[in-house]
């Protein structure tokens, strides 16, 4: 066995250190996880439904000291933590109230006497989860899945053991059966064998391309249904209609959500010539006020990216790009000291070829490009091979809908931020993945759709 740490980011010291599971640990543990479906799986909607509200209760007790473990372990600002964790309860609350109208069975005539489509449970889900929202990312897939009578088996990233963990107790004292949600403390090469194992039914991934192309070729090669939420790099249109104050506020804010650390964070501010150097000034402007600081400070907005190697290779980038020409207006540089901070940045006049235009900058770096008019925004915003979200703003809301009718995106809002939220279905294209959580659609994507025929 192998030990799993976590480390702040804030200071550099190791925070905690758990042993990972053994083979023949994760095997029985799967095992007992299937016992528990096989049980959960009759259990009518309205204990499913007491369940998910119980475990929003508990949440919400324990807010304050879940939102300080996600400081600790991968920097999260706690004034977010909390949110992150309200998102959650509610994400509960959710499901509790509509996922029995949602798993509802429909009539569907035929040239039967009586002929309807059911919802029934799928088995066992393995959700392979990501750090950048520990919580949020397993609740969003977790109390669908559950809801609809599956069980649930997470491997969380390996970065948040000590998240990971307290998930399991929520779910625990929430009053879940024993064993339905279990968590399992092992790294990406053992998870393998437990999608492989015939109890696992189906399998969620929220990460990178990379991983989501060796899940679902695997989930592949043994026949299993799989959901994927990868990565994006979110256009962010700014018209010559725009309200240029709101959209550069709204915009800064949309960079550097987790410290934009955020798969539908703004990342390429796709501006119209007429006024690209005011927009420019006052998103220099709210960029510059936000406050960079330790995470556990309720003053900070932006706390430390989740580990060294990340903040090196978002430096990489934004050095790569001021090589190529790119105009650095803000950051650009990580501050000394302990900690893996990295301040909000800003590269205006990004082209292609340019690592801010062509990859992901999984940082609070902005990419701010200019464009002649609408048929040129298009043709950059589409020119991604992600399609996560993609916002565009225009005073003139029909104008905004009849971009985003030709976006390339999973999402578009106009004059708004994307985000999640569990009445909306949420999901991407291309290299970001397939399949949706949330909504009516998320919660039927892990359910046996079976058609029921009575003579």
């Amino acid at each position: 066995m192998t030990l799993m740490t976590s480390v702040d980011p804030a200071t550099g010291l190791v925070v905690d250190a758990y042993q990972s599971m053994a083979p023949e640990v994760v095997a029985e543990t799967v095992a007992r996880t299937q016992e528990a479906w096989l049980a959960w799986r009759s259990t009518g909607l309205d204990e499913r439904a007491a369940r998910l509200r119980e475990l929003a209760m508990v949440v919400r007790r324990q807010r304050d000291e879940l939102a300080r473990l996600m400081a600790r372990e991968m920097g999260k600002a706690v004034t977010e933590g909390r949110g992150e964790l309200e998102k959650c309860a509610a994400v509960c609350e959710y499901y509790a109230e509509q996922g029995a109208g949602m798993l509802a069975p429909e009539a569907a005539p035929s040239d039967a006497a009586r002929s309807y489509v059911a919802f029934r449970p799928l088995g066992v889900v393995l959700a392979v989860m990501p750090w950048n929202f520990p919580f949020w990312q397993v609740f969003r897939c977790a109390a669908p899945a559950l809801m609809a009578g599956n069980g649930l088996l997470l491997k969380h990233a390996s970065n948040v053991p000590g998240c990971a963990l307290a998930l399991e107790k929520l779910f625990a004292e929430a009053g879940f059966p024993a064993d339905l949600f279990r968590t399992l403390l092992v790294g990406s090469r053992q998870v393998e064998p437990v999608i492989r194992h015939p109890a696992v039914r189906a399998v969620a991934l929220t990460g990178s391309e990379p991983a989501g192309r060796q899940v679902a070729a695997l989930a592949g090669s043994v026949l299993k249904k799989t959901v994927l939420e990868l990565g994006g790099s979110d256009p962010f249109i700014v018209t010559d209609g725009a309200d240029l104050h709101l959209a550069a506020t709204v915009g800064a804010r949309a960079r550097c959500i987790n410290a934009g650390q955020s798969c539908i964070a703004a990342k390429r501010f796709i501006v119209y010539d007429a006024v690209y150097e005011a927009f420019l000034d006052r998103f220099l402007a709210a960029m510059q006020a936000l406050r960079v600081g330790p995470p556990l400070e309720e003053e900070t907005e932006i706390g430390p990216l989740a580990r060294a190697d990340l903040r090196d290779e978002l430096q990489q980038q934004v050095a790569a790009s001021v090589a190529a020409g790119a105009r650095l207006l803000l950051g650009g540089v990580p501050p000394e000291g302990p900690g893996c901070y990295y301040p909000p940045t800003i590269l205006a006049d990004v082209r292609p070829g340019m690592p801010a235009y062509d990859q992901e900058l999984f940082g609070p770096v902005a990419a701010v490009i200019r464009v002649a008019d609408a048929e040129q925004a298009l043709r950059v915003a589409n020119d991604s091979p992600y399609g996560l979200g993609a916002a565009v703003w225009d005073r003139d809301a029909a104008r905004g809908e009849a971009l985003a009718a030709r976006i390339e995106a999973g999402a578009v809002f106009v004059n708004g931020q994307v985000k999640s939220d569990p009445r909306l279905p949420f999901g991407g294209i291309k290299d970001s993945g397939y399949g949706r959580e949330l909504s009516s659609y998320g919660l039927r994507e892990f359910v046996n759709i079976q058609t029921v025929w009575v003579r």
